[in-house]
């Protein structure tokens, strides 16, 4: 460890502080309680007041006053039917309820797989006040290794599953890192999308699946450099929700990007 720049060494304990902190919001990630897709028909839904049905275009809530719904953001009672429409993919923060200031719970709306789903968000949840941050590897310089970005000419969809049995995804690959690491004498190919900016997401299987870690992880690149050059930092390999939560609907990597070696750097199965 003596021999790790220290200035690199601090720039991850800073990644790995943002990173715990950010896990640990009062509904994020590991407050999720439940799963439900919606029926076509009113009806309760578990851990969640009031009642809920689709019509396949749009979500429909219908609450009575001691119900104690309120629209998230606002804070507007929810007395009536309201409605919301969303493409696939996309969440909606919607009502809230519960706790001393009625806002304990929070009732997540989403499209996943072209159906309407609600997720309870309960910021009394024992896996976030048990939180005590993710367990990692420690800081290993030699997992930070150079590699380069092989574009496509264009976008190719990949169908992938998800953390869901029920959900499908799609993974729109822009290309390929082509990189090798400690411990194996050839490259991995493994195709990566694209975020803001221009920067990567690489999601992938090693042989610490199961084992130290989470069946699969994920890891952001920065954007490649002008000669198509880019770093990955393992260090900075993180879980996806699912690995927190059996309610997640997380990408699974696609066929082939996998690596044949154990990446003891970045985040391990959470405690507990």
């Amino acid at each position: 460890m003596d021999t790790v720049p220290a200035a690199k060494a601090e720039r991850w304990q800073r990644f790995r502080k943002n990173r715990n902190k950010a896990l640990a919001a009062r509904h994020g990630w590991l407050t999720l309680t439940s799963f439900q897709w919606l029926e076509d028909s009113p009806c309760t839904v578990e851990l969640a007041p009031g009642l809920w049905s689709t019509d396949g275009t749009t979500a429909v809530l219908t609450a009575v006053p001691a119900d104690g719904l309120s629209l998230v953001g606002t804070g507007e009672p929810v007395s009536g039917t309201i409605t919301a429409v969303l493409a696939d993919e996309e969440s909606l923060m919607w009502v809230q309820f519960g706790g001393p200031g009625g806002n304990q719970v929070v009732v997540e709306l989403a499209m996943r797989a072209g159906k309407f789903a609600v997720r309870t968000r309960d910021s009394a949840s024992p896996i976030l006040t048990g939180f005590g941050g993710v367990p990692t590897y420690p800081y290993n310089p030699d997992w930070e290794v150079t590699g380069r970005f092989e574009p496509y000419p264009e976008p190719v969809d990949v169908p992938i599953a998800t953390a869901n049995l029920l959900v499908d995804g799609v993974h729109r690959s822009v290309g390929e890192v082509v990189f090798c690491v400690p411990g194996s004498g050839h490259e991995f190919r493994l195709q990566a999308e694209e975020e803001k900016l221009g920067a990567l997401t690489v999601t992938f299987h090693d042989e610490t699946n199961d084992d130290t870690t989470d069946d699969w992880r994920k890891l952001a690149v920065p954007r490649p450099r002008p000669d198509n050059s880019v770093v990955l930092d393992f260090n900075r390999a993180i879980n996806y929700p699912s690995a927190f939560t059996p309610y997640g609907t997380c990408p699974m990597p696609v066929t082939n990007n996998s690596l044949d070696v154990r990446v003891e750097a970045g985040e391990k199965l959470p405690a507990g």
